[in-house]
Order: structure tokens, then C-alpha cells, then sequence
């Protein structure tokens, strides 16, 4: 059994359910930092688990939840990426060997991506942060995963293809290949870097499952089941040009929407370095590129 404890915040989102499963299978013990007032009732019993009512804002309330952890993983929702600072100092404070930021996504590095607001912009604030706090402080490290588009999540929810209804919007075409990754894949990447922690010190790891094209997936579907398909096509840079349009209504916008339209422009746009094959960390982190076989039964798992 492994001695080492990590704290996962966001323990109940899309990541940090198969994530704490995978790390208590694992045999690691796992401090849940819940938020007061949080769905603590999803969580399952087990004996290495423990959950700390906490305030995510309060460093304070952090601290001494973080006492005697080695790795911090943020899974955090979306809306509060911008918001991991007080997370970050309370595990300087507490002692954390290592802090794994809600990244999970597209190539923040990429000079394009930097600049999306609300879904890249605050990962690369945070990341300038956690660069700062690791130069001040060697015992204390970061890595951040970029996945690109969530393979599964992205066919069940119909942000890659709409396979229920067979329909899908083409993007720049559906030929330009992105990186996409399973979430059993992405929660391998994060046992992959507790576990390699000095191969990925202080950098970003890029992982994916499959280097894929809509057009690709949609062929897979149609060899399945030959069934027909209604497509349209959009240029992703319209996309980000109505989801920044959109963001500027304020209260009024359909931050969602928006949010999911700036996703799409940074995962599945060529500019945006949205194939990561050239650098990829799957072999240190233990992860299979997926062949087509397997690739072919991702997507008819989906079709309904």
C-alpha cells in the first residue's frame, strides 16, 4: 500500500470522479477537499478516503486539510480556474511536494490559446503563479496536463459529433486532426505524474489517446450503422468571434455557451496547436495510444 496522500478538489465533477476511484484502486490515501455546502454525498465510503469540509477561497481553512499531503490535484469546475491561488499558497504553506492545476485541456502554451479568455487565459495566469511560487520555493513543483477535447465526454455530450441525432458541425472543414483523450486516459496521465514526479517537474506533459478528425469519427459511425449524417460547416475563428460577442453581454450572455465555443476554437484549430503528436509525454506516463479498432468502438458505444 502506498503511504503517499493526495488532495483532490473537484472530487465530484466529470475528471474527479474516475480520478478518485482510480487513486483510492490505487491504494493511495486521498484527503477530498469538499466545499462547504458542496455534494459530499456523491462521494463513496472507503477507508482511505477522507473528506475536509473546506473554504477553496481561505487559506486559512486549507492549511491544516493539506497537513501531511505530498501531491495537490485541482479537477475544479471551470468557472473557478481563475481562482486557484489561495489553493496553491495554503499547499506552500502546508509542505506539498507537488500541485497538478484544473489544466485538462487544450495547449496553453500555445500563444493563440493564451489569449482565449475565461477557458485559457486564467490557466496561464495560473500557471505564471505556480512558476513563481516554484522558483521561490524548490521543495515545492507543478506539472499541468494537457489532453486536448475529452474523447468520450466530448462524443456522449455531442460537442465533437452529435451521434444520437447523426448530425454534427464541421470545423474548418472536419479534416484538421486534434488531439482527444479518454477520461480513463486523462486519470492515467494524473497517476503517471504522481508517480514520475521528477521526469515532470515544473512543465506542461502532453497526452492523448488518439489524434483524430470529425470526418474520420463520422465515417466510423456510418460503417457502423450506415445510417446518413446532416452536417454544416463553421470557420472556428467566427466561432471565437460570436463567443467573445457573446461574453461581452454580461449578465445577459450564455456564459456556457460561449465558454464551450472558445473550447472548441483552442481543441480542434490547427493555429491553436490542437495536435499534440510531436509532443507527446504518453510513453513516460504509461498511456496506450488507442488503435483503430478500439478507436471504432469508442464511437459505437455512442450511437444510439
Amino acid at each position: 500500500m502506498s503511504s503517499t496522500r493526495i488532495a483532490l478538489a473537484g472530487a465530484t465533477g466529470n475528471l474527479g470522479i474516475p480520478l478518485l476511484k482510480a487513486l483510492l484502486d490505487a491504494d493511495f490515501f486521498v484527503t477530498v477537499l469538499s466545499r462547504k455546502g458542496g455534494n459530499a454525498a456523491k462521494l463513496p465510503s472507503h477507508p482511505n478516503l477522507d473528506v475536509k469540509k473546506v473554504d477553496l477561497q481561505s487559506v486559512e481553512s486549507l492549511r491544516p486539510a493539506l497537513s501531511g499531503v505530498e501531491v495537490v490535484v485541482s479537477c475544479v469546475a471551470s468557472a473557478a480556474i481563475g481562482s486557484q491561488n489561495p489553493l496553491i499558497d495554503a499547499s506552500v504553506a502546508a509542505g506539498v511536494k507537488r500541485f497538478v492545476p484544473a489544466e485538462f485541456g487544450m495547449d496553453s502554451r500555445n500563444r493563440l490559446c493564451a489569449q482565449l479568455p475565461v477557458v485559457c487565459a486564467p490557466k496561464v495566469a495560473t500557471q505564471k503563479y505556480l512558476v513563481q511560487q516554484s522558483e521561490a520555493r524548490p521543495g515545492f513543483t507543478f506539472t499541468a496536463i494537457a489532453n486536448g477535447l475529452f474523447l468520450d465526454w466530448g462524443l456522449e455530450m455531442g460537442v465533437i459529433l452529435d451521434l444520437g441525432r447523426r448530425s454534427a458541425t464541421l470545423y474548418n472543414g472536419g479534416d484538421v486532426p486534434f488531439s482527444a483523450t479518454t477520461l480513463s486516459d486523462v486519470v492515467a496521465a494524473v497517476l503517471g505524474v504522481i508517480r514520475h514526479q521528477p521526469q515532470t517537474a515544473n512543465r506542461v506533459v502532453y497526452v492523448h489517446s488518439a489524434l483524430v478528425t470529425q470526418n474520420q469519427l463520422i465515417q466510423y459511425a456510418k460503417e457502423f450503422d450506415r445510417k446518413e449524417w446532416s452536417t454544416s460547416v463553421k470557420d472556428t475563428e467566427e466561432l471565437r468571434r460570436e463567443s467573445l460577442v457573446e461574453l461581452a453581454k454580461g449578465a445577459l450572455a450564455d456564459v456556457d455557451g460561449a465558454m464551450l465555443g472558445l473550447c472548441i476554437c483552442g481543441a480542434m484549430s490547427s493555429d491553436y496547436g490542437c495536435d499534440f503528436s510531436e509532443r507527446l509525454d504518453n510513453e513516460l506516463l504509461g498511456i496506450e495510444k488507442m488503435d483503430e479498432t478500439r478507436l471504432r468502438a469508442v464511437v459505437a458505444s455512442f450511437l444510439g
